[in-house]
């Protein structure tokens, strides 16, 4: 049911990474233009010190998202564009719907000056030239942010659809280095133009300090660009926000979020590493160690600065409450996004042999998903997770991982995992395939029940791509209890610096017309393709 073919599109992506690159390489150049904090005189025209976000876009909805430089409400103005690229306006017989007005959230203390807007009842399959303000109290309109977006498709018959995906943001002590033109892993991925970009989590790296300068493995020396809040490990919601705010400094990553519609989810650097809920911290560099109260605060800042839907009323004043972070993002006919959060209900990390199953989605979640590839009705099932389902990733004697390191039958949270396995065959679910990070190398593995020591599950097949900024590792050790294959898999050498973007990957999918190709490439920062695989249905 699927072909591999060659690199094909090698000469295509290097053209667009180099011409990415020449705007972006030099010295001269930083990639930085506003401060983390929001600062201003008091009365000037409000800014978008971290520039705009679409996220979460279905064939109807989408949601929008900015941050000013002080009090004030988000406005935007969505101008639909017609198949030359010139926008509608409404006017004249048979000529379509016009500007769409909407108004938001409000920015203030409580959100980090943080807003966004849940547009509804858009067309399906129409490109958006967005326009994004704020208005501060007095009404006065400020800077106008520009980007775009598409809706997804309402038809099979509205083409192919593209999207990227990565993991692992400033990690390591990696952070914006002008020298190299910041993180221009993003700007590779924008100059593809994808429909949308899928975040497979560690969006920050709340435990990892970033310096002015890191001595890379071969003696180079990596500079950063510093604020004080990556200066330590985060432990105060301030610190959180501001991790947050340091990735949105770089141009490249808004340039690309300006473009790129967003869907993100978390894992553990969003407070720190490994972490699990109940979890005490021996970590001296911590004056705070109850991980339940870290991650309270690293998920409300995950959560403020991720272009996702907000259960919070538009009103100032109305408190906070957690949004759900597994989600489904129907993207047409043939295509639905599943987002998982593998560490709200993550059981600790413990050697992974008990005989009763521990917990690595949870049992709401686990219900919530099967049930959503049962009733789906897309060609395609794409499952973003934010840990691999196969490879060992020890912590100290535990393990970090689903995995168990042993290739018997499932034990601890292998149970879980084959809990969902054996449903999605059972219910007859096909066109499955699981996208993740995580483990900073990237890999294609295929499962199979043929090489497994569990064997009541379908074949499917799991693409990992990462770091995008940050150091690289592995390819670390498979566990045979599903029976993984390595089909392909290339990492960097140990903390390996994304200078010449060697040893940083992403993914890139097509998805044919009609759904009847499923195309992964594996890619790394400069945009060499590295694999090539085309899946194709089974109806």
């Amino acid at each position: 049911m699927e072909r591999p073919s060659a690199p094909n599109r090698r000469t295509l992506l290097q053209g667009a990474a180099a011409a990415a690159l020449a705007t972006t390489l030099p010295a001269a150049a930083p990639a930085v233009a506003s401060p983390t904090r929001p600062t201003g005189p008091v009365g000037s025209r409000l800014t978008l010190p971290s520039g705009i976000q679409t996220g979460d876009v279905t064939s109807s909805s989408a949601v929008l998202w900015s941050r000013a430089s002080g009090v004030g409400r988000l406005h935007a103005v969505l101008h639909p564009l017609d198949a030359d690229g010139e926008r509608i306006t409404g006017r004249g017989r048979g000529r379509g719907r016009g500007p769409i007005t909407l108004r938001g959230s409000w920015a203030s203390a409580d959100t980090d000056l943080t807003a966004r807007i849940s547009a509804k009842g858009l067309p399906a399959g129409t490109a958006f030239e967005t326009e994004i303000f704020f208005e501060d109290e007095n009404g006065r309109r400020g800077e106008i942010g520009t980007g775009s977006f598409r809706t997804a498709p309402g038809r099979r018959s509205d083409g192919a659809q593209t999207f990227v995906w990565t993991a692992d943001t400033a990690g390591q002590g990696y952070g914006i280095n002008p020298d190299v033109g910041g993180m221009f892993g993003y700007e590779t991925m924008r100059s593809l133009a994808p429909d949308f970009f899928l975040h497979a989590g560690d969006t920050i790296y709340a435990d990892g300090p970033i310096a002015e300068t890191l001595e890379e493995p071969d003696g180079a020396i990596w500079r950063n660009v510093v604020t004080e809040e990556v200066s330590k490990v985060a432990e105060t919601l301030q610190e959180f926000r501001g991790r947050h705010a340091y990735n949105l400094r770089d141009e490249n990553v808004r340039a690309m979020y300006a473009e790129v519609p967003v869907i993100a989810t978390w894992d553990d650097h969003e407070t720190t590493n490994n972490w699990w809920p109940g979890e005490i911290l021996e970590d001296e560099r911590y004056t705070v160690r109850d991980v339940d109260t870290l991650a309270a605060r690293g998920r409300r800042a995950w959560q403020e600065y991720q272009p996702i839907a907000d259960p919070r009323a538009m009103g100032r004043g109305s408190g906070f409450e957690p949004a759900r972070i597994y989600r489904r993002i129907e993207r047409g006919p043939d295509l639905d996004v599943f987002v998982l959060d593998m560490r709200t209900a993550k059981g600790e990390n413990t050697a992974g042999r008990e005989q009763q199953a521990t917990s690595i989605f949870g049992e709401e979640q686990l219900q919530w998903l099967l049930e959503g590839l049962r009733t789906s009705t897309a060609t395609w099932k794409v499952i973003l997770a934010d840990l691999p389902l196969g490879v060992i990733v020890p912590d100290g004697e535990g393990q970090e991982s689903i995995s168990n390191a042993e290739d018997g039958a499932p034990l601890g949270r292998e149970l879980e995992l084959a809990r969902l396995l054996s449903g999605i065959k059972h219910q007859g679910t096909r066109n499955i395939v699981f996208l993740t990070g995580d483990v900073h190398y990237c890999a294609a593995h295929h499962y199979s029940p043929e090489r497994a020591a569990f064997t009541d599950f379908d074949p499917f097949w799991e693409f990992v791509a990462g770091p995008i900024n940050a150091g690289s590792f592995g390819p670390n050790a498979l566990d045979g209890t599903f029976g993984p294959e390595v089909d392909f898999q290339k990492a960097g050498p140990p903390m390996g610096s994304p200078r010449d973007g060697t040893g940083q990957f992403f993914g890139r999918v097509e998805v044919a017309p009609q759904g009847e190709e499923f195309t992964v490439e594996l890619i790394d920062a400069r945009g060499e393709v590295q694999y090539t695989r085309t899946l194709t249905p089974q109806r």
